[in-house]
């Protein structure tokens, strides 16, 4: 059995699942998300614990089960706390200021860059040097804050670029360190 797929749920007060079929749907205070499960997956709820079990040991069932049991327990988290993944701007006039519901990054481009999240994700910008995006839904967040990244990753050599708080960013010795 997988280690991960064994372990149950928990689901605190507030959070509703409802299972129909390959169906699950969770609700929460701060919204709802539901999954379709793979036909080799069954989902049971009991004793405030949601768990998740295969039907056989066939190498896609077991590839699927602790996938499933990750996925329902991020929707938890999710509906119940939610999600936030933080961005540094580092560099000379690098800054990003609000716009609406999106966000205009100017990172010594020719032309500033704005990114508008989609639904159910919210991008804030508490500094101008910092980025901040939240919502329920784990993989939405991150790829959003993924996306902004992308925009003016860190450089190797200086540091300077778009990074996640508390990344470190390994700094490679320039030319000069050669001539030693």
């Amino acid at each position: 059995m997988s280690r991960v797929g064994r372990k149950p749920i928990p689901v605190p007060g507030g959070v509703t699942v409802a299972i129909s079929g390959q169906d699950v749907t969770v609700a929460g205070p701060r919204g709802e998300l539901s999954i379709s499960v793979a036909p080799q997956i069954t989902v049971a709820e009991a004793d405030g614990a949601v768990t998740v079990a295969r039907e056989s040991d066939e190498g896609t069932a077991r590839a699927l089960h602790g996938l499933t049991r990750s996925l329902l327990a991020n929707m938890v988290t999710g509906v119940s706390e939610g999600y936030v993944r933080r961005l540094d701007l580092v560099g000379v006039g690098y800054r990003a200021s609000q716009d609406g519901p999106g966000v205009t990054l100017s990172v010594m481009r020719s032309h500033t860059v704005t990114i508008n999240p989609p639904d159910g994700i919210t991008i804030e910008v508490p500094a101008q040097n910092q980025v901040t995006v939240s919502g329920i839904d784990k993989q939405k967040v991150g790829q959003l804050a993924a996306e902004i990244r992308r925009v003016r990753p860190p450089n190797p050599y200086t540091g300077k670029g778009i990074r996640y708080s508390g990344e470190q960013v390994r700094l490679k010795p320039g030319k000069a360190a050669r001539r030693v």
